[in-house]
C-alpha cells in the first residue's frame, strides 16, 4: 500500500521544515520506500508498518507543538509492489 501523509503543527509559526526534517528521520529509519514532496511525504509498505511510521511522526511533531493535525490518504491495491515508481512511470509514459 501507499500512504500520503501531511502533519501540520498548529501555533508554531510559519516555517515547517524543522518538523518535516524530524519526520523524515523517522521515515528513513523505517527502511520503507518513500518520497518527500513539497507538500507531503509518500511511503510504501504493509499496512502495519506504514501506520506505525505515520503514528511515530505524529507523536514526534506533537512533542514539538501544542496542537497537530495529521492527514492521511491511503491507496491499498492487492499485490501492488514498487507502486510509487510504477505510478509515476505510467503517467510519464502516457504523457510522452
Amino acid at each position: 500500500m501507499i500512504a500520503e501523509f501531511t502533519i501540520i503543527p498548529i501555533g508554531v509559526g510559519e516555517s515547517l521544515s524543522p518538523f518535516v526534517a524530524e519526520c523524515l528521520k523517522i521515515v528513513r529509519a523505517s527502511g520503507l520506500r518513500h518520497e518527500l514532496t513539497a507538500t507531503c511525504t509518500i511511503i510504501e509498505g504493509d499496512f502495519d508498518a506504514v501506520m506505525r511510521v505515520i503514528g511515530e511522526c505524529h507523536k514526534k511533531v506533537r512533542t514539538m507543538s501544542p496542537r497537530v493535525v495529521t492527514c492521511v490518504r491511503i491507496d491499498d491495491r492487492e499485490g501492488e509492489r514498487n507502486a510509487i515508481e510504477r505510478k509515476v512511470r505510467s503517467v510519464e509514459e502516457k504523457s510522452g
